[in-house]
């Protein structure tokens, strides 16, 4: 195991379009199972990459409605297994009916018709409307794309982790977080903001993957004021967005990117 656990090495046997084969080694990226417990209540298992997880922690508990403010985390317990981690987070009791709640749907996403419905509205629940503003000219997004890759060793190394990173308004980048899963980076990153009360004072969030709904969300919750994508971004992640007043910046490339246009919210 090398790159902190992160990334190991393979061998692959190459087999050229003309016929030719070699034996190769190849790093690939480490993808573990992540059990997160929240007072003492088994939450979510998650296929991640094992880093940050600390602040992978925060930023799920965010992300998840389960917190308002870091206070409201008591403790973090890091557990490694040979078959996965376990992060065993306490919650203050003042968590404890929104904790219920959430785990009580969680529970019905495989019962009857009724808990269905009730789990489509917990799926689409209203977002907080996004308060803080960007203030990143377009010259500010190609230069966090241009500087991006650079910022991603793990990527560099394995070609299979994405990318979530803190710009500044600027267009420096602050700060990154890798994983498997683009959702997972996202927290991380999140979570390592939380806990360096850092904000975003008017920069954004620069994301290696295509825009869904989930990532729409867990920036309007992180008050992102804009969210740009490397690739495209879904109908529901689109409206989620205009819904919430969320900047979208997407198909962002060396050459062009995509701004949606605002939604007229009058």
């Amino acid at each position: 195991m090398s790159g902190g656990g992160t990334f190991r090495q393979v061998d692959f046997c190459r087999i050229a379009a003309e016929g030719d084969r070699s034996l190769i080694g190849r790093s690939v990226a480490v993808e573990r199972p992540i059990a997160i417990e929240f007072n003492g209540i088994g939450y979510a298992v998650m296929m991640a990459s094992p880093a940050d997880l600390d602040d992978f922690a925060v930023g799920f508990a965010f992300s998840e409605r389960l917190i308002g403010g870091l206070a409201d985390i008591v403790d973090i317990q890091h557990h490694s297994t040979l078959n996965g981690d376990v992060l065993r987070v306490t919650l203050q009791p003042s968590c404890s009916e929104r904790l219920l709640g959430r785990v009580r749907h969680r529970i019905s996403e495989s019962a009857c018709g009724l808990c269905g419905i009730e789990n489509l509205e917990q799926a689409l629940r209203p977002l907080p409307e996004v308060t803080a503003t960007a203030n990143a000219t377009d010259s500010a997004i190609f230069r966090a794309l241009a500087d991006l890759r650079e910022r991603q060793p793990l990527n560099r190394e394995t070609g299979a982790v994405h990318a979530a990173a803190q710009c500044a308004d600027d267009g420096r980048i602050l700060r990154v977080r890798e994983d498997v899963g683009r959702h997972n980076a996202f927290d991380k990153l999140i979570g390592a903001m939380r806990r360096a009360d850092a904000a975003w004072d008017g920069g954004f969030a620069l994301l290696s993957s295509r825009c869904s709904y989930e990532l729409v969300e867990k920036a309007a919750l992180a008050d992102c004021p804009m969210l740009v994508t490397i690739s495209a971004a879904t109908d529901l992640a689109i409206q989620r967005a205009q819904s919430c007043g969320l900047s979208l910046i997407v198909l962002a490339r060396s050459d062009a990117v995509l701004a949606l246009a605002p939604l007229d919210r009058g």
